[in-house]
């Protein structure tokens, strides 16, 4: 509309002010009539760089270049360092935008890294527990075999109402992997997968337990995940507490000469601390007969603060 006035020969400021457009907005249209969307008209690529003594290096023989540094380099080499060893090694005026749309036309760019998901940190807060499977605190503790002159690993995991030990790991090694397996046998055993109740993870800032597969696990299974601060395993007490009646009761008894003796000695304890040892703060009952009870109503407990 503006168009056709002006072609006219009224003036293109009277007409664009009346039909209320701007002139950057008029003369851009113009500009790019006929162009495919997406499209520019910005500065054409020039096909060369410039080299050392103002010498003109053809796109073709940088492609060539880059090529050979990547068959040196193994492929290490994304377009960032590609552009630096031209500029500093062969003298190229060259920068980066355009190493990258050479490598992109030869197909030859790095794949990205993905970013994976950021899991926020949740400090332990102060709770009241009034019953099984509300929440559950995890930790290492390292034994050590003098016949094999070597630690091993134990990883339990504790209901704090009840004081069970519902699951543990024993080996040589524990990774996240073997920390994801002993929480879901523990949701096993207790019958808590797919269910709607949040149900709270409590560790301290162990690598094992900040871990990109260890927060994986506890999103995708509903689990509320939180970690002590520094320096303050009180937080995580009652784990603490059975640490030290296996480190007492256990551990410093024997003299492990093997790890299958290790194992089969631990894991016999656990066994014997969750049916045979009482517990006052549970009224002298053991783990497994408390946690019985608080499922069939048959005794009050007292809710546990932490």
């Amino acid at each position: 509309m503006a168009e056709k006035w002006i072609r006219k020969g009224y003036s293109a400021v009277f007409v664009l002010r009346i039909v209320g457009i701007s002139r950057s907005t008029y003369y851009y249209q113009i500009k790019h009539r006929g162009l495919p969307k997406g499209k520019s008209t910005g500065r054409p690529v020039p096909g060369f760089s410039v080299g050392k003594d103002r010498r003109i290096v053809r796109d073709e023989v940088i492609k060539g270049l880059i090529l050979q540094l990547i068959e040196n380099e193994g492929y290490a080499y994304g377009y960032l360092k590609i552009t630096k060893v031209l500029q500093n090694k062969q003298g190229l005026k060259i920068n980066k935008k355009k190493v990258y749309r050479l490598c992109k036309e030869m197909k030859v760019l790095r794949s990205q890294r993905k970013i994976k998901p950021h899991f926020p940190k949740r400090i332990a807060q102060n709770r009241e527990i009034t019953g099984s499977n509300q929440l559950w605190e995890t930790d290492l503790k390292y034994g050590y075999i003098a016949g094999e002159n070597r630690f091993f690993f134990i990883q339990p995991v504790l209901d704090v109402f009840d004081r069970t030990i519902i699951d543990y790991h024993i080996g040589l090694n524990c990774i996240a992997q073997d920390v994801v397996a002993t929480i879901s046998n523990s949701l096993l055993r207790r019958q808590l997968y797919h269910k709607a109740e949040k149900l709270i993870i409590r560790t301290d800032n162990g690598p094992q337990f900040i871990s990109q597969v260890f927060g994986e696990f506890c999103a995708a299974h509903n689990l509320e995940h939180e970690r002590i601060p520094v320096k303050t395993p009180n937080k995580n007490a009652h784990i603490e507490s059975f640490n030290s009646i296996l480190e007492n009761e256990c551990l410093s008894r024997y003299e492990f000469q093997t790890y299958e003796e290790a194992y089969k000695i631990v894991s016999e304890f656990i066994k014997h601390y969750n049916r045979n040892r009482i517990h006052s703060s549970i009224h002298y009952l053991t783990p497994e007969e408390c946690y019985k009870a608080s499922l069939k109503g048959t005794m009050v407990f007292k809710a546990v603060r932490l």
